[in-house]
């Protein structure tokens, strides 16, 4: 069948960028989240993490109006278009006489954002090891990481007490790393090649499709066409698991137009460990490659970036023999991937004044996983590709409309044996998917007080027929001290069964699933309140939020009926999740800034009949960040403490003896990592560590000794398999100023 093939781009304003610059204060530290707004217009953009800002040109002579909260607002005339500005805004506004100042936060909530969007800025990902995007969350107390089994090394997200796989993960908005690259997709992107990370909770922006349900997370990279583009930048790391890491890119400005980035990957566990003495190592054998070259032209009224990607990943794993000793028939786990990417945008700026543009990309991926877990075997090769169209524009003041379509394309050429008899067949199945689809978004400010925002689109799926996805937001702001935020909105995903949970085939389990399982299907709603209040001088934020997440088709992944299957099949009953989180951010004295968080996650479903806790599931989390930078800027010390909770386990069964399997539930446990960072003028040296509480769940797996025996398994995971880690790296940039 063929598709012809018109396509919708949510990209972020850089790409449509006329009047550019940076926004600093005095000391030459960028102000992310700063407001940078068009004199008597609702025509405007905020800071990004570095700093920078970019935004449609109106005509010559306009005033931009920039603002920052603790800082002095200012007034900005912009005579030539291509003239980069830099913006310097002075500390200490007068508020009923109380002079209020502020430290820069490296995460924070994006004011101007309709939506419930925290950004994690370069500042921030600096203070953990963040060797890639499953480690980039340590100091975030939204999104937790946890380990999927204990043997493939495979990390998957939970945002709203919900699995990744509800979460849309993108690169630079653009849907990516879905399928079968879901289970290790967070070790596909470095650390080092990042600029910053928005995490959007709840229902999102109806743009970038219909997958969100409990939210989105985009990351950023760093783009050559930035003015402040170091020349090169490198990192060297290493850990006392042996792993070696080393990151390197070079950007080069090819005249006024064109400019080019090639960015590096490298990383080595040189060795497995086995810390609990199990016979199985606690850290998978990982090498991987990763190399992306990419491009951009800034014109006056086109733009285009493209770009292309390779990955090679082998992750080897197992029983581990101990002093020389040999094993029979060993139990390996050896996976190897190589996957490829290209993308292009393209930006065509029909009327400047009105920020009306056009815009167009197209993007493609190619993943193939050859997987072996013991016998069992899971090979697989997806194709994907993805095409959008975008009309924008502000047709009158405080009138913001989008529209465009859409096309999505997934090919799952999967070959697998589901048994450890070697000598048993192998089964073959082709599944594809189609979507293509329409969306209208209209927005509407009020005065910079009130902000509505609804959206609608209509998509097509081959497999699942027409479906429609209604999303809505509200901001209201009385005054620049209290945000108030309501969000409503629909989500679906297709599931793919064996490609996102082929970590089960880690197991004696046997996967039985329903041959016609529907599509998934839920409601979110969330509600959030952020105050930002001078005290003693200071600024204290403060975020309270509640989500309610509320599934009408879903796939229940049923590990209690049997203990030695797993079941998929449709959900027939009530299925829900309610997540409610307060934080606070406080700059305790100059250069300390401090962060505590609590949540609480209620997650129910129906198993068979029966509403029950879903389990391996924490009910709560505590987290307490502590940042502090000495006043030259030589020295910054970060401490993280995580307090995890408790949960239900999967239903054990007796032993032969009369003891349980495991035990119904596990306790909590605590986590702390601290890291110390010595600046130099272009390099530093950061010195850290992991789990310095030295906690390790017991028994993680489940009769290690008999891997053949019907009663083995490696997915009872809940907490960290590994002891106390400590790392060191190196930093150094060759600035372009």
């Amino acid at each position: 069948m063929k598709y012809i093939i018109f396509l919708i781009l949510f990209i972020s304003p850089s790409i449509f960028a006329q009047v550019s610059g940076r926004v600093t204060d005095a000391a030459d530290d960028p102000l992310p989240g700063a407001s940078v707004i068009w004199l008597g217009t609702k025509q405007g953009t905020t800071a990004a993490a570095d700093g920078r800002f970019s935004l449609p040109a109106a005509t010559a002579g306009s005033q931009l109006v920039v603002s920052f909260i603790g800082y002095e607002n200012d007034t900005v005339r912009v005579g030539r278009t291509d003239e980069e500005l830099l913006v310097v805004l002075r500390e200490g506004v007068q508020l009923e006489e109380v002079n209020v100042t502020t430290r820069r936060l490296s995460t924070m909530k994006l004011r101007s954002s309709v939506l419930n969007e925290d950004m994690i800025s370069s500042a921030e990902l600096l203070r953990a090891a963040c060797c890639n995007l499953g480690e980039s969350f340590v100091t975030n107390p939204s999104v937790d990481i946890s380990y999927s089994d204990a043997t493939t090394g495979a990390r998957q997200i939970r945002l709203l007490g919900l699995s990744g796989t509800y979460v849309q993960l993108m690169t630079e908005n653009i849907p990516n790393y879905r399928g079968a690259a879901a289970p290790f997709g967070l070790g596909y992107i470095p650390g080092p090649w990042m600029e910053s990370i928005q995490v959007s909770k709840g229902s999102s922006s109806v743009k970038n499709g219909y997958e969100a349900i409990t939210g989105q997370i985009n990351v950023e990279f760093k783009k050559p066409q930035h003015p402040e583009a170091d020349k090169v930048a490198v990192n060297l790391f290493a850990a006392t698991t042996n792993r070696l890491e080393a990151n390197a890119d070079a950007t080069i400005k090819l005249g006024g137009r064109w400019s080019t980035t090639l960015l590096t990957h490298y990383e080595n566990e040189t060795k497995m460990h086995d810390g609990n003495n199990d016979g199985f190592a606690d850290i998978p054998r990982v090498e991987q490659y990763n190399v992306w070259n990419r491009w951009a032209y800034m014109g006056d009224r086109y733009a285009f970036q493209a770009g292309i990607k390779a990955l090679s990943d082998r992750r080897k794993s197992g029983q581990v023999a101990h002093g020389g000793a040999e094993i029979h028939m060993p139990y390996e786990v050896d996976i190897r991937t190589d996957r490829y990417e290209f993308f292009t945008k393209n930006a065509y700026i029909l009327d400047k004044a009105k920020g009306t543009n056009v815009a167009l990309m197209l993007s493609g991926s190619l993943h193939q996983q050859d997987g072996a877990y013991g016998y069992k075997i899971y090979d697989v090769d997806q194709r994907n590709f993805y095409a959008s169209l975008l009309f924008e524009s502000e047709w009158k003041s405080g009138h913001n409309l989008s529209a465009g379509l859409s096309f999505n394309y997934d090919g799952f050429d999967e070959y697998y044996r589901l048994t450890n008899d070697e000598l048993a067949g192998r089964e073959k199945r082709l599944v594809k998917e189609a979507v293509s689809g329409a969306y209208f978004q209209y927005t509407w400010d009020m005065n910079e007080k009130l902000t509505l925002m609804a959206g609608l689109r209509g998509d097509y799926s081959s497999d699942y027929n027409f479906f429609v996805t209604p999303r809505a937001h509200v901001k209201y702001n009385p005054n620049e001290y209290l945000y108030f935020r309501l969000s409503a909105g629909k989500g679906y995903r297709t599931p793919h069964v064996l490609a996102e949970n082929n970590y089960l085939l880690a197991s004696s389990r046997r996967i039985v699933s329903d041959p016609h399982l529907k599509q998934e299907e839920a409601w979110n709603y969330g509600f959030s309140v952020s105050t930002y209040l001078p005290l003693w001088g200071k600024t204290l934020n403060v975020n309270a939020e509640y989500f309610y997440t509320d599934f009408r088709q879903q796939v229940v992944t049923d590990v209690d009926t049997d203990p030695h299957a797993v079941f998929f099949y449709n959900l027939n009953g009530r299925s829900y999740s309610h997540v409610m989180q307060v934080e606070a951010t406080y700059p305790v004295w100059k250069g300390l800034t401090v962060t505590a968080a609590y949540r609480l996650t209620d997650v129910k479903s129906t198993y068979h009949g029966v509403r029950r806790e879903k389990p391996l599931t924490g009910k709560y989390k505590g987290l307490l960040t502590a940042s502090y930078q000495t006043p030259l800027g030589l020295w910054q010390f970060d401490a993280t403490l995580q307090l995890n909770g408790g949960g239900r386990m999967p239903d054990p069964y007796a032993l032969a003896d009369g003891t349980l399997s495991w035990k119904e539930r596990y306790r909590g446990f605590e986590q702390l990592s601290a890291q110390v960072t010595r600046y130099f003028r272009r390099w530093s040296v950061y010195v850290g560590g992991e789990n310095l509480t030295h906690f390790r769940q017991r028994n993680p797996i489940i009769d290690a000794a008999n891997p053949w025996g019907d009663r083995f398994d490696a997915t009872m995971i809940w907490g960290p398999m590994h002891g106390a880690k400590g790392y060191v790296g190196v930093r150094f940039n060759l600035a372009r100023n």
